[in-house]
């Protein structure tokens, strides 16, 4: 299965906030969205002109200073209909990023009804996760002998499991 272009949805959700240059969408990289997403202006330059072309953002020229023009882009009616699908869909999880996470960020309402459902599917999928590892750590390592014959092993095993805890311990904050 093809991995939806995520950074299209990060753009579209920074763009339904509020106007943004293309350097301005490269610094949020750099700052509030780089905590847990990375891109560079390589990705997001050529992005954009791609999502104009699909008529998912659109552009107007802004002068900086006495000479400079740049484009900032605004999202459109049909990329506001995308994104929002997209917010509703349920995460895709990989090992190398956090999708609920990304979501998570672009939800602007507590008491929003997208939230509690996002966040007690990820509960449950959270729980799932920590059970399949709880049961890994009994099944490989009933014993200490075990745990000194492959330590790094039941290092990593541990560190899952505590990982998975909090992860479930911030959700239920949420």
């Amino acid at each position: 299965m093809a991995q939806k272009n995520r950074l299209q949805y990060i753009i579209l959700g920074l763009l339904n906030i509020e106007s943004k240059t293309g350097y301005d969408l490269t610094k949020a990289f750099d700052s509030d969205i780089g905590e847990f997403w990375s891109a560079n202006h390589s990705q997001i330059y050529p992005l954009l002109k791609k999502m104009e072309e699909n008529e998912l953002v659109s552009h107007h020229e802004v002068q900086i200073g006495q000479k400079l023009i740049k484009k900032s882009y605004d999202i459109t009616p049909n990329g506001k209909k995308i994104f929002l699908e997209w917010l509703k869909e349920a995460p895709e999880m990989d090992n190398n990023h956090d999708e609920f996470v990304l979501k998570l960020y672009f939800i602007n309402n507590k008491n929003s009804d997208l939230l509690k459902t996002m966040v007690s599917e990820q509960i449950e999928f959270r729980e799932n996760k920590l059970n399949h590892l709880t049961n890994q750590m009994k099944d490989k390592f009933p014993n200490a002998t075990k745990r000194k014959a492959q330590y790094g092993h039941f290092c990593v095993l541990k560190h899952a499991i505590s990982r998975e805890k909090n992860y479930l311990n911030w959700l239920k904050e949420i």
